[in-house]
């Protein structure tokens, strides 16, 4: 397994490359909706296709929309592919399988329970990660089990919780109480009564505790996870069974209910959506299924507020910047770095590369957006936003450059700011590291090569698919062709056979007769 340093650069450079890491793996999200994606134990699956630059497309295949491991979640089915009744009863008994060992209402029904029992009977299995009522104790006495669970560690499942650390797949980081107590304040500040928290556990923990405890807070939750953990910790007011990668509710109809009455309350006023996807999962169906929980939100306005658009914070790494906007184009990128507590790097009052690279993207304007001084932030009145100390304002750019937190230095040549550690190099005529390659794999389109978008947004993408049509249709002709003359062939000389063995024959039955 790559270290998180090791993981951190990939990350970077598959933000910054505009591709899906470097296997070139795709995914299609105008896939035919007259067609259902077949189903995996996290939900439908999502269409990949694998793709090289100048070369064309292979053969598309549905994976988990939630694990890029296959050892995570092995599904796999090429699109065109036709499974047998047994295959697709064995998968959906495997499905089944997969899926927790209680419903959303019977984990209800033993919180109640747990929750009614004098302290001392009040216990955790950490083994199985299970509250346990009185009845179940024989089952775990080898475990290693925690007693004397108090309301109050209950009403904080993260530290009770192992966290789940896999970064392909649940990347659990949970964020730092520092970074926590400033989201909790800045919200309330901004005046938002209910926060959506999708991916964000502690967040919703913090925000129900503030509630709870009598401060002026009033800003209520719901959290969206799919740690099915957690069901065991709340109602099913407080928490939904949730896969962000594509929009599913494990629980059905009941649990979309709930969310959407959550985005609908008040006609939609005072909700903001707060997330923090797993650094490892790719933006294009983060960004659909983000758009259909504004779908949901916007169905309890009227049409006068039609133009209204959803607050979000959406916490992601600095270099998806681009990406993120391609989608979301009102969103901007705060420079407040997000800490996590178990995180190796991700940690307050680092410097230079060692600090985090984590931010905010919202669609709030920024001026509005207040951060702590004492953090090191200050008020940029030229940008008329908070930037970070060391990002100085570029007279050239007229902007506040900086991404990463370190003084970033203009270019001349390119006509803009670059990372300190960045020299121009007059071979690739743009800034790059001092010992990068000048011959190395160029980023971008892989249909044209251009930098500035994809290949799903590629103007001459219909003449690619024309070309690429055109070719494998002549490997087609060429194909049935050979198959043609083969068959003909063994046509032929089976004819030749059987006027030999004819001539045989009538020459033996003149010779006998």
């Amino acid at each position: 397994m790559a270290t998180s340093r090791d993981r951190l650069g990939t990350l970077e450079a598959e933000g910054s490359s505009g591709r899906q890491g470097y296997s070139g793996v795709e995914v299609v999200l105008s896939s035919d909706p007259a067609t259902p994606a077949p189903l995996c134990p996290h939900g439908p699956t999502l269409l990949f296709v694998k793709v090289n630059q100048g070369k064309e497309e292979t053969r598309r295949f549905y994976a988990c929309s939630a694990c890029r491991d296959r050892k995570d979640c092995n599904f796999f089915q090429w699109e065109d592919e036709k499974l047998s009744g047994a295959r697709l009863a064995a998968r959906e008994a495997h499905n089944r399988s997969c899926q927790p060992p209680l419903s959303r209402s019977q984990c209800v029904e033993r919180y109640l329970k747990f929750i009614e029992l004098p302290l001392s009977q009040r216990k955790f299995c950490q083994s199985c990660q299970q509250l346990l009522l009185p009845d179940d104790e024989e089952k775990h006495h080898e475990h290693q089990v925690v007693g004397d669970v108090s309301i109050t560690q209950l009403k904080r499942p993260s530290k009770l919780l192992y966290p789940l650390e896999n970064k392909k797949t649940n990347a659990q980081y949970l964020f730092a109480d520092r970074s926590c107590l400033f989201l909790v304040d800045l919200l309330s500040n901004l005046g938002f009564r209910r926060v959506l928290c999708v991916g964000t556990p502690r967040l919703h923990e913090l925000i129900r505790l503030k509630e709870s405890g009598g401060t002026k807070s009033n800003i209520r939750s719901l959290l969206l996870d799919i740690d099915f953990r957690y069901s065991q910790f709340y109602m099913e007011d407080s928490f939904c069974h949730y896969n962000m990668f594509n929009h599913h509710f494990f629980d059905g109809k009941a649990a979309l209910e709930v969310c959407k009455t959550f985005l609908q309350e008040d006609k939609g006023e005072g909700v903001i959506m707060v997330t923090d996807p797993p650094f490892g999962g790719l933006v294009e169906p983060l960004a659909v299924t983000f758009k259909k929980l504004i779908a949901m939100w916007k169905e309890g306005h009227s049409q006068d507020n039609s133009q209204k658009e959803l607050p979000i914070f959406w916490i992601f790494p600095y270099f998806f910047e681009s990406r993120i906007c391609q989608f979301f184009p009102s969103f901007c990128m705060l420079d407040y770095q997000v800490d996590y507590d178990n995180h190796a790097l991700y940690k307050h009052g680092k410097t230079g590369r060692k600090q985090s690279p984590v931010r905010i993207f919202t669609n709030i304007p920024p001026n509005k957006i207040i951060l702590p001084i004492e953090e090191g932030y200050r008020f940029c009145p030229l940008c008329q936003r908070y930037v970070s100390l060391e990002n100085q304002h570029c007279e050239h750019c007229n902007s506040c450059t900086s991404k990463d937190g370190r003084k970033w230095n203009h270019c001349f040549l390119c006509k803009k700011c670059v990372k300190p550690s960045w020299i121009h190099c007059s071979i690739c005529n743009h800034c790059a590291l001092p010992d990068h390659s000048c011959k190395g794999p160029k980023d971008g389109c892989f249909i044209c090569g251009e930098l500035d978008h994809k290949r799903s947004a590629c103007p001459n993408i219909s003449t690619s698919k024309k070309v690429n049509k055109a070719v494998r249709k002549q490997k087609q002709r060429k194909s049935n062709k050979m198959k043609m003359e083969t068959t003909k062939g063994q046509s032929m000389n089976h004819t030749s056979a059987t006027r030999k063995k004819k001539r045989r024959e009538r020459t033996h039955q003149y010779l006998c007769s």
